[in-house]
């Protein structure tokens, strides 16, 4: 063992070696220039067009990158032939599923750094459980969270799928959507019974949802577990699709009906803030 340590210690270390090329100064202007490749930058400049939800024409693309279309018809048919789009029937294109993921991640987030100074002024406050969670397709997913100090609290493990029928979140955000994705995002979860508070019912599930759009706020009262009650407020930038909620949680004990008024006006005005700057 002493023998290969000694060896070990003095073995050489690999020398590679440097192109000349390599050795120039990353903001020498020309020659960055020179090694910029125009065919992959074109490329970029066309990915960089999508939002990861709205299908886009030719001409759509043309108008934002200035390229001519026949230019750009070939960048497009080269992008849909290595799987980073997708071409519909109409002709519109879209992220392919591998690109779509990655960027729907990248603004999560985003969105989630941008909500963590609410959630803890939220936590610190009330000294409940404050979480934001965020629309990944068709699944809600909890996005982060910071919880109280409370022996009996009610917690929100990031990662988790929301129920998008008994959960405030997941009604928050549910209610926001077009009728065909909120009917998928149903299908896909069911409406199982989890307590006996459970909203089954497809009608009045959607009257709930109709009245979440008109005062900003969703509630779980104990539909989801008993002896919880959580309300939340989706956030709505103007101008986007609503991908997001916020809301806080705690135990029925503790919630008292001054508490719950003031509840409910922090978390909608927290979740306007967050929308402000989204």
């Amino acid at each position: 063992m002493k023998g290969k340590s000694t060896t070990a210690s003095q073995a050489k270390p690999i020398r590679r070696r440097i192109p000349k090329w390599a050795l120039q100064s990353a903001t020498d202007t020309p020659s960055s220039e020179q090694y910029y490749l125009r065919s992959i930058g074109r490329a970029l400049e066309v990915l960089d067009c999508f939002d990861g939800k709205a299908a886009l024409a030719l001409k759509d693309i043309s108008g934002q990158t200035g390229l001519p279309e026949s230019t750009l018809f070939r960048v497009l048919l080269t992008l849909e032939k290595h799987g980073y789009l997708q071409q519909a029937v109409d002709g519109t294109y879209q992220l392919a599923p591998k690109l779509r993921f990655g960027w729907l991640i990248e603004q999560a987030n985003i969105l989630r750094a941008k909500a963590r100074p609410e959630l803890e002024r939220l936590a610190n406050h009330f000294n409940e459980t404050a979480s934001v969670a965020y629309l990944y397709e068709d699944r809600i997913h909890v996005l982060d969270s910071v919880e109280t100090f409370h022996e009996i609290r009610m917690s929100n493990r990031i990662g988790r799928v929301l129920p998008p029928h008994c959960s405030a979140m997941g009604k928050a955000i549910t209610a926001f959507q077009e009728q065909a994705l909120a009917d998928q995002i149903l299908e896909i979860y069911g409406l199982a019974r989890r307590t006996e508070h459970t909203i089954t019912d497809r009608s009045r599930l959607f009257q709930q949802f109709a009245e979440i759009r008109r005062t900003g706020i969703a509630a779980d009262r104990e539909e989801s577990i008993l002896g919880g009650i959580c309300y939340s407020a989706a956030i709505c930038p103007a101008g986007k699709p609503v991908v997001a909620a916020l809301s806080l949680s705690t135990p029925v004990i503790r919630m008292t009906p001054e508490r719950d008024e003031e509840t409910r006006k922090a978390v909608l005005e927290a979740a306007n803030r967050i929308a402000a700057i989204c």
